[in-house]
């Protein structure tokens, strides 16, 4: 196994972050903040002030997004995503809105961080000769087993 050069690792994290800033900073007019009254914390607060926040993204219709970015942003969205393509997050972590704000927005810049990363392709690969034996013997043990049950002599 060879250990990667943590200064490549780090240029690479510093790379990934500059992409994932400027792509929010492209799709910052694509997003719609709503403030809607929140249940939870707040004592009396929570009755009068619309803290809680709901962002809305169009991921269909976004021209920011590449088309296998989308894909895997719905597949990734689940449920969050409406039938129009939209997706909306809900935030409602904390008391003020200004954190909501903040908490949707992280949790919409890590669903497209992950959505930009490619999977891996799995390569199909066919069992060893000493996993199929093995698989075989434990197989055969088992049976031997079986077969051996409720075969005792019976005593006179």
């Amino acid at each position: 196994m060879q250990i990667a050069d943590p200064r490549s690792l780090s240029a690479y994290r510093f790379t990934c972050i500059q992409f994932i800033i400027h792509l929010m900073k492209s799709l910052e007019y694509e997003i719609q903040l709503e403030y809607i009254r929140a249940s939870g914390p707040g004592g009396q607060n929570v009755n009068k002030v619309a803290t809680a926040v709901q962002l809305r993204f169009d991921v269909m219709n976004s021209p920011s997004l590449t088309t296998d970015v989308k894909t895997r942003l719905v597949k990734l969205a689940g449920k969050r995503m409406t039938d129009a393509g939209v997706l909306v997050i809900e935030a409602s972590k904390f008391r003020t809105q200004e954190k909501n704000r903040e908490d949707a927005i992280a949790r919409l810049s890590e669903l497209v961080r992950k959505a930009s990363e490619k999977p891996k392709l799995r390569h199909k690969t066919k069992p060893t000769k000493a996993s199929k034996e093995e698989r075989l013997k434990g197989k055969k043990k088992r049976s031997e087993v079986k077969k051996n049950r409720g075969k005792f002599p019976a005593n006179e």
